[in-house]
């Protein structure tokens, strides 16, 4: 009988272990699945502060070559001397 009594509290012990596992996790799973939320998130920020200045810098390139070509076709007799 004492024999059985032991087995059985070995049982229980180790089931107590692996529920305590199964908890640790778990919590393990949920926070690293909160930080990939995150890091998504912070991805879609940069993505969208990207193409912004994406099209600020893109507009600011195109207005600056056609004040080039403007000042070229105005001031080129006067720099090529035609």
């Amino acid at each position: 009988m004492d024999s059985e009594n032991e087995v059985r509290q070995l049982l229980k012990e180790i089931l107590d272990t692996q529920r305590e596992h199964l908890a640790e996790y778990r919590r393990v799973t949920e926070r690293s699945l909160e930080l990939q939320q995150r890091a998504v998130a912070r991805q879609e920020q940069i993505g969208q502060v990207y193409r912004r200045v994406l099209t600020v810098g893109g507009g600011l390139v195109a207005i600056l070559l056609v004040l080039l070509v403007y000042l070229l076709a105005r001031w080129s007799r006067y720099l090529f001397g035609l």
